[in-house]
């Protein structure tokens, strides 16, 4: 949604979900940009029989390039690569940005065999992490001139801006500091273990983690285990920009990331950051901060670590003016936005 708004009215978009009825980011859209959300797209789950990879292709028709996003739109991936020619199909760039948890504790060879095949006449196969490029030139088999690197980008500017205590339902009050993260509420996030790494951390530490998902039971049982119900918070969604600068620490628990989009996000607002050696984590964060990424599933390191970061703000400051520095560098959306641009227009032969 975000790209879309930032490239403009001119272009019009149908947007087609794998979970029907799931459209909570339609209300992003600008409102002068035209998209559509057609319910008579045959649906992206099923078995993927020759009759009804011919009834994707055909309602792939009259566009002039098909934007694809990870394994629940593979079999659109697959329609093209059996009838594009026979339809006329404009060009298809598929997007991968990371696992669920059934592959996230290693990928599935039936799905890189079916990947490896569908993508054979995708204009371009792109990514936002060195991990997954590495997947996709070796597990699946894609040749180099195919693949794209482009890092997640943000607007850095906004995220720098002071926070707003009104857009959360609770206060931070006089004498408290926050932990945070902003995650969505699933298995993969490991977000009990956040909880169990912060039971250490003196009284006056809240853990806040910003977010909806069907572990919230999960989570608010661990806090519960650990005798921390006062001290975990729940608010639900929030507008990040104005959110995260309300944290003291920025920490991830997850058991699989590729470019976690809240990291940059934390780093621009200038956060230190506790976080597992999972995806591009350590990559992305600037050069001091990296001592404190942690294992994976290691909640006695995770809890070293912040608590590290707790009792030291002097750390903490230099961290988080380190982090801001090099999110300014790397990861403004600006950049992002021409790479993409210039992917796009490139596949169908004239700017964007």
């Amino acid at each position: 949604m975000r790209l879309m708004n930032a490239l403009g009215e001119g272009l019009a978009h149908s947007v087609i979900s794998a979970e029907p009825g799931a459209l909570g980011a339609r209300a992003l859209i600008d409102p002068g940009v035209a998209a559509s959300f057609p319910e008579d797209f045959p649906p992206l789950k099923g078995r993927p029989s020759p009759a009804r990879l011919w009834a994707l292709a055909r309602a792939m028709r009259g566009h002039d390039l098909i934007l694809t996003y990870n394994w629940g739109a593979m079999d659109v991936v697959m329609a093209h690569r059996l009838f594009a020619r026979a339809l006329g199909l404009a060009p298809l760039i598929h997007h991968e940005d990371g696992f669920n948890e059934d592959e996230a504790a290693g990928l599935k060879p039936q799905r890189n065999l079916y990947r490896r095949v569908g993508l054979g006449t995708a204009a371009r196969l792109i990514v936002p992490s060195h991990g997954l490029e590495r997947i996709a030139l070796g597990a699946w088999r894609q040749p180099r001139g195919r693949v794209l690197r482009i890092a997640n980008g943000i607007d850095t500017a906004a995220f720098a801006a002071p926070p707003d205590p009104a857009a959360l339902p609770l206060a931070k009050a006089p004498g408290t500091h926050w932990v945070g993260t902003l995650a969505g509420l699933r298995a993969v996030k490991n977000l009990p273990l956040l909880v169990k790494a912060c039971a250490a951390l003196s009284p006056e530490w809240h853990l806040v983690i910003c977010g909806e998902g069907p572990e919230e039971a999960a989570i608010r049982a661990a806090a519960a285990a650990h005798g921390l119900m006062d001290r975990v918070h729940l608010p639900g969604r929030v507008d990040p920009a104005r959110v995260v600068g309300l944290f003291d620490i920025f920490a991830l628990s997850s058991r699989s990331e590729q470019f976690p989009l809240a990291l940059a996000e934390a780093m621009a607002a200038g956060l230190p950051v506790a976080a597992p050696d999972v995806g591009d984590v350590r990559a992305m964060l600037s050069e001091p901060n990296r001592a404190l990424v942690v294992p994976p599933g290691d909640g006695a390191a995770l809890g070293a670590a912040l608590a590290r970061l707790a009792g030291d703000p002097a750390l903490r400051a230099a961290l988080g003016a380190a982090n801001r520095a090099h999110a300014r560098t790397h990861y403004d959306f600006a950049a992002m936005l021409a790479a993409y641009r210039a992917a796009y227009g490139a596949a169908i032969g004239r700017a964007i």
